[in-house]
């Protein structure tokens, strides 16, 4: 489908371009949006008569969002989550959490301008694009950690899990050194019960 653009989309084009999208794209996404125009003679005259009004009201909403944007990059939000040992979270940080968490810090950031790519699946400092405006895009941090003390560590630029497992805390309240010689699963004999039974058990076989 042959499409007008009323502003900026990436990897489309800019205001009063005519571009040709996939008719799924324009119906569901573009047209309902107000994002777009049919590109058909009539409303190809209704953009001209509007272009002067359309790109005056676009310059305005994007001087606002650069003035937004200033206040919004670089921010940081910590997120709090339980995770396995190896630094897997138990379920995800998505684009509403990151909206929720900017929201408390006073930032007015819709969920549907929050850029990511797949869910935050792990601990860590992950970059976010949040897009204020088609043309102002700027990044922030999402601090994902399984506690405050974590999250000041991440900050500071310490890598908590590789650090973990260089101390041999990767295995979370399991400090005794493991018997390398037992099998996967496999108890030792001096944690039995009855350690006499096990250790004849062991000079049988």
């Amino acid at each position: 489908m042959d499409i007008i653009l009323l502003e900026r989309i990436e990897k489309l084009g800019g205001i009063g371009d005519v571009v040709t999208v996939k008719d799924g794209y324009a119906r569901n996404f573009l047209l309902p949006q107000k994002k777009a125009l049919r590109a058909n003679e009539s409303n190809k005259q209704v953009f001209e008569a509007n272009r002067e009004r359309l790109e005056a009201e676009n310059a305005e909403r994007r001087s606002d969002a650069e003035k937004m944007g200033e206040k919004v990059a670089g921010a940081e939000v910590v997120l709090i989550r339980a995770s396995s040992n190896s630094g897997q979270l138990y379920g995800s940080v998505n684009v509403r959490d990151i909206a929720a968490a900017l929201e408390e810090q006073g930032h007015s950031v819709d969920k549907r301008q929050v850029i990511m790519g797949s869910p935050i699946k792990t601990i860590g400092m992950h970059d976010v694009t949040i897009a204020l405006h088609p043309e102002v895009r700027v990044t922030i941090k999402a601090n994902v950690a399984r506690s405050d003390d974590e999250a000041e560590l991440q900050r500071q630029g310490v890598d908590v899990m590789a650090q973990a497992f260089e101390d041999g805390r990767s295995d979370e309240g399991f400090t005794e050194e493991q018997d390398r010689t037992l099998a996967p699963g496999e108890i030792p004999a001096d944690m039995l019960e009855r350690p006499e039974e096990s250790e004849g058990e062991a000079d049988e076989a």
